[in-house]
């Protein structure tokens, strides 16, 4: 303890005098230090809604907590937004979901695979870099979140909003009819900028400082997944007439299926824009020689780390004990994956249906078959 207060006096600070009060004030102090050092990305955030299951607001009853004090990540903006739409946060809470699973499909087989490390920050410290690896996983998820709500109004979930009401494609057949019901992408859109974004946006971070830097980043790249899913929605067609004859045809509007906004994203990703801050606090392509960004694209600020060793600091989990691909050169190839550290070989038994027959009428039946194989691990 005086060990403590000896410190303190050394760093130009007048002690107190008494030894007790003078700990209390450090750890204080301390505590202060670190809460002020911390980096502008919350250690809470939405995505939590994703790993704890948000109930339908009429499981709430008379006189119990209400439901938007109780949801952890939320800022003040967004439990707001929270307050005035309850019936929406289960579909965010889906959405981010949706978001996080599709990063993992995507990135299952590199180094950094999206992992999550807990309830609170959902990703851990790797999302406090501004890498491409943080800008796909703001875009996928604000996605997600698009995706959700969308096909929430479509189903008559929420009170707000209704079918689409997109105007008939220009392009559409004459003959053809433009109803049924859409998924709303366009409410979908509107609110999931107001919902994410929220955060970056009640901030008034100092002009020309990181964190100005990194908001930017993450408005843009929530943007960016926005778009993808207003993009890729298409118009899709259901058949009328007799036997089958489609004589007649009703269209809507339809979301595309995830993965493949997830694949378009992953695109985005590899081709995603370096960026640094100008003097007009304005994001500016590192390289100019390339074409400038759209709203379409991703962008980043920091180098990513390379992933490969577990380092505490940075959020990287390391590859040790991967399963890698010893036939393979990509990235999931053993040679790649393991960082030139090596890997182990151990047999494992794989359990498979076979020799399936159709048997009228109407069932598959199969037998099982056991295989040994072979698998790798990273040293």
């Amino acid at each position: 303890m005086q060990g403590a207060l000896c410190c303190w006096r050394s760093a130009g600070l007048r002690c107190p005098r008494g030894s007790m009060r003078g700990f209390l004030q450090l750890l204080l102090v301390t505590a202060l230090l670190i809460c002020w050092r911390q980096p502008h990305v919350g250690a809470n955030s939405w995505w939590s809604l994703a790993l704890n299951p948000v109930q339908r607001p009429e499981m709430y009853i008379i006189g119990a907590q209400p439901l938007c004090s109780q949801l952890s990540g939320l800022s003040p903006g967004q439990r707001k937004l929270c307050q005035l739409y309850q019936d929406h946060m289960v579909y965010i809470g889906e959405g981010a979901k949706t978001g996080i699973k599709e990063c993992q499909h995507q990135f299952k087989q590199r180094r950094w695979n999206c992992s999550t490390v807990d309830n609170n920050s959902v990703f851990g410290r790797v999302m406090q870099i501004g890498s491409r690896e943080a800008a796909f996983t703001y875009s996928i998820s604000a996605a997600g979140v698009v995706n959700a709500i969308s096909r929430a109004c479509r189903e008559g979930e929420l009170s707000t909003c209704g079918c689409s009401r997109t105007p008939r494609p220009k392009d559409l057949p004459r003959d053809w009819l433009w109803g049924g019901c859409g998924d709303n992408v366009e409410y979908g859109y509107r609110f999931a900028k107001e919902f994410v974004d929220a955060r970056e946006r009640e901030k008034n971070y100092q002009k020309g400082s990181e964190d100005q830097a990194r908001s930017l980043m993450n408005l843009q790249n929530n943007e960016a997944g926005r778009r993808a899913v207003y993009k890729l929605a298409d118009v899709a067609c259901k058949c009328h007439g007799v036997s089958g004859s489609c004589s007649l045809k009703t269209c809507w509007l339809q979301l595309a299926d995830f993965r493949k906004v997830g694949e378009y994203l992953k695109e985005k990703y590899d081709s995603a824009a370096a960026m640094r801050l100008n003097r007009r606090s304005k994001l500016e392509q590192t390289n100019q020689r390339f074409n400038p960004p759209t709203a379409d694209d991703l962008v980043y600020l920091d180098t990513s780390p390379d992933y490969c060793l577990r380092n505490e600091t940075t959020g990287s989990l390391g590859t040790q004990g991967r399963l890698c691909n010893k036939t393979s050169e990509g990235m999931d190839g053993c040679e790649l994956m393991c960082c030139g550290r090596g890997y182990d070989q151990f047999k494992t038994v794989q359990v498979e249906r076979c020799h399936c027959k159709f048997h009228w009428c109407c069932f598959v039946k199969c037998k099982k078959c056991t295989e040994i194989v072979d698998q790798y691990v990273c040293k």
